[in-house]
């Protein structure tokens, strides 16, 4: 069995394999990982659907993409920081009827400055998680069994827990490494709850951490906040933080289809991954997971109180 790793790229992780019949959503379509995950797919073989909220900017990032691969992409759009395109967005695909084998939950922003969605949501909670949470949870309908969600988390969760009593800075003062942190802890905690949940129908959950890629994701960092971040990675003496090295674009998304296409389901199911493994559960130091990442209780109760924020409750039951 071929052994990958942090050098290693989709395309290294996808050969030889063919995707023909495999139809994906991946979101975040408009630059970077998300241009790239959707590429390496089309690119062995599966149907796309990328979404973004801005179809103008997708279409830029896509014209390569469409040239050799326009059969097999499709554009569709997606704004996560409006639950009510969130929901439009789903509608659309579950009035189509056809099955989706593959969610990659892609899409995201990274230490914005303090902003509410339009429905007063944090704007890195809204989008990272909340938006994504919905989403995933509506189209559970067009998930046969075999079907993998991948959610794209980060080594940032080691920065910050997410506090469960005010998941959405109502009596904190707000800073944007902390709530990009509890964002993507959100994100592994969510993953652990929906795996539980998801695979009696034989649908599995995963997390991964692509790796430290510069994309425009970085766009609101600035001096400040980068002399910030490395006083908290030198705190995380000997962790990951403390030791990122950046991989290029097709690199970073290798772990992402290794994890939805890849490896075995019952391997990654309910875990968070990087560097194309398992990460291991670290308290301090070292790469892998934070506990309070993938506590199965606050999994729980960060799950509920999702349902609360988005006003639905979610319905995963055996077909």
């Amino acid at each position: 069995m071929t052994v990958f790793g942090p050098g290693s790229s989709a395309d290294d992780v996808l050969s030889g394999r063919d995707l023909t019949g495999m139809r994906a959503l991946v979101t975040g379509v408009s630059a970077g990982l998300g241009v790239e995950t959707a590429r390496a797919l089309a690119a062995h073989g599966a149907e796309v659907i990328g979404a973004a909220r801005d179809l103008r900017k997708a279409r830029t990032a896509t014209v390569k993409f469409r040239q050799a691969h326009g059969d097999r992409l499709r554009l569709i759009h997606l704004d996560l920081a409006s639950l009510a395109s969130v929901r439009a967005c789903a509608d659309v695909l579950l009035a189509e009827g056809r099955p989706l084998d593959l969610i990659i939950a892609n899409a995201g922003i990274m230490a914005t400055p303090f902003a509410r969605t339009v429905d007063g949501i944090e704007s890195q909670i809204g989008v990272n998680h909340l938006g994504h949470f919905l989403l995933i949870n509506r189209l559970a309908p067009l998930l046969p069994a075999g079907a993998r969600i991948v959610s794209l988390s980060s080594v940032a969760h080691h920065f910050s827990d997410i506090d469960l009593d005010d998941v959405n800075f109502e009596r904190r003062d707000y800073d944007p490494i902390v709530a990009y942190g509890a964002s993507k802890t959100a994100t592994v905690l969510c993953t652990v709850e929906l795996d539980r949940l998801a695979r009696e129908r034989g649908v599995r959950a995963v997390a991964v951490h692509p790796g430290g890629i510069p994309t425009e994701l970085a766009r609101y960092i600035s001096p400040e906040l980068t002399g910030k971040m490395m006083v908290m990675m030198a705190a995380d003496a000997g962790g990951a933080l403390a030791d990122l090295k950046f991989k290029s674009i097709p690199q970073g998304a290798a772990t992402t289809v290794w994890a939805a296409v890849t490896a075995p389901p019952d391997l990654v199911g309910g875990r968070y991954c990087e560097d194309c493994h398992l990460g291991v559960v670290a308290e301090t130091g070292g790469a892998g997971v934070r506990p309070y990442a993938v506590h199965p209780e606050r999994a729980r109760r960060l799950w509920a109180e999702s349902e609360e924020m988005v006003g639905e409750r979610t319905q995963w039951r055996a077909p």
